[in-house]
């Protein structure tokens, strides 16, 4: 009997909300291929230096007593940055006083925008395979997602399956483009067709960008809040993150329609008051650099993706070629294993070379049991040794 207390006491310990998902699966695998000194092919963080002028400006910051808290909503010569960037890139006028976010990292501006926009009853739309993340952050917000489905080879969606998700209940659809963990990049028809949904529903898009800047083969970033009537509609996040090699210093952004941000700025204040201050003033900085920095980081990514792709198809894999961000999706049926997590294992112990489980970019496990993730934001050095220990993957096939 007082076993039995114990437990009930422990169950009502814990929310229904955090019971209901697990923890990150991608994190998981990066603490396994350190237990087991493996090839971290696993979690999307580059192991070669970030840029020594953005390094510099973070050291001038410190140094110059940029120390004590910034502005909850973002330190402004940050946020007139973010705003230049988008007239810059994408002709588009917006008000960083009324419009710009800072939060720790694009992470926290996603919960952040759906806890600002989303009420229990209430159905977020969300692309799957999806960035892990996303399902919790519905769940979190108390929102109920509703998911459509990306198929191989090219990662497109049934049109027809995207109208029936919409309805009276959907409040938002998350677009991330380019997609973690496909690569796929939404096209300008896609996009327009996701916008008519988003005016006839009044629902409103929530781009996740952070890899806009990583494209391949003449693949285009299209900007979902310069589509005709989404201006007002849409809530674009993105991050220096990935395209400045610094997924620690934890500063991303939220660029809203103006009666939206007051509402994310308060629940942003109330998670986290603020990112980093001398990491926002850097952060600034790196935003400045010219467009030739920015045609050498999708070159040298192009290589990267070229040399993983090389590695893998030889090792066994079924690859698919992504045309942004910086990972492959791979189908693993070939190899004979029961299930993605068994074989994900299997390379991070007996083969040294660590990646995701695709089942944990779905909301139905059994969907990803044949898919397997691989990054390859890593020196030349990290790809040449995973390419030496996967070579040994044909001998450890089950029989």
């Amino acid at each position: 009997m007082r076993d039995n207390a114990r437990v009930a006491m422990t169950h009502t310990r814990i929310s229904q909300k955090a019971s209901s998902f697990t923890e990150s699966v991608i994190r998981e695998m990066t603490r396994l291929a350190q237990k087991h000194n493996a090839v971290n092919l696993s979690q999307g963080f580059p192991d070669f230096p970030a840029p020594q002028a953005i390094k510099d400006a973070a050291c001038q910051a410190i140094l110059g007593d940029i120390n004590q808290y910034a502005v909850t909503w973002g330190a402004k010569p940050l946020r007139d940055a973010i705003g230049a960037d988008v007239l810059r890139r994408y002709g588009q006028h917006i008000e960083p006083d009324k419009q710009v976010t800072v939060c720790c990292g694009s992470t926290e501006a996603m919960i952040s925008t759906l806890m600002a926009i989303v009420d229990p009853g209430d159905e977020v739309i969300v692309f799957e395979p999806f960035y892990e993340n996303y399902g919790p952050d519905a769940i979190l917000s108390g929102a109920t997602p509703r998911f459509v489905r990306l198929r191989t080879p090219d990662w497109s969606y049934d049109p027809a399956e995207l109208k029936a998700a919409f309805n009276h209940r959907t409040r938002a659809i998350i677009i991330n483009t380019p997609n973690n963990p496909t690569g796929k990049v939404f096209s300008r028809a896609e996009l327009t067709e996701i916008a008519a949904l988003c005016q006839q529903w009044n629902a409103i898009a929530v781009t996740d960008e952070i890899y806009d800047h990583i494209l391949y083969d003449g693949a285009a970033h299209i900007s979902m809040a310069g589509l005709d009537g989404m201006a007002d509609r849409t809530i674009t996040i993105n991050s220096v993150s990935k395209t400045f090699s610094v997924t620690g210093w934890r500063v991303g952004w939220a660029i809203a329609p103006p009666d939206i941000t007051g509402a994310i700025r308060k629940v942003h204040d109330f998670l986290t008051v603020g990112a980093a201050a001398p990491l926002q003033a850097a952060s600034a900085a790196a935003l400045a650099l010219p467009a030739s920095y920015y045609r050498e980081l999708a070159a040298s990514y192009l290589a990267r993706r070229n040399r993983l792709m090389g590695i893998l198809t030889d090792a066994g894999f079924t690859c698919y070629e992504p045309r942004g961000a910086y990972y492959i999706m791979t189908d693993i049926a070939e190899f004979g294993f029961p299930d993605d997590v068994a074989f994900a294992r299997h390379l991070v112990t007996d083969i040294g070379v660590a990646a995701v489980p695709g089942s944990s970019f779905f909301h139905n496990p059994t969907a990803g049991r044949t898919k397997l993730r691989f990054t390859f934001c890593k020196k030349d050095e990290t790809l040449n040794a995973a390419a030496t220990r996967l070579s040994r993957l044909q001998v450890n096939r089950p029989v």
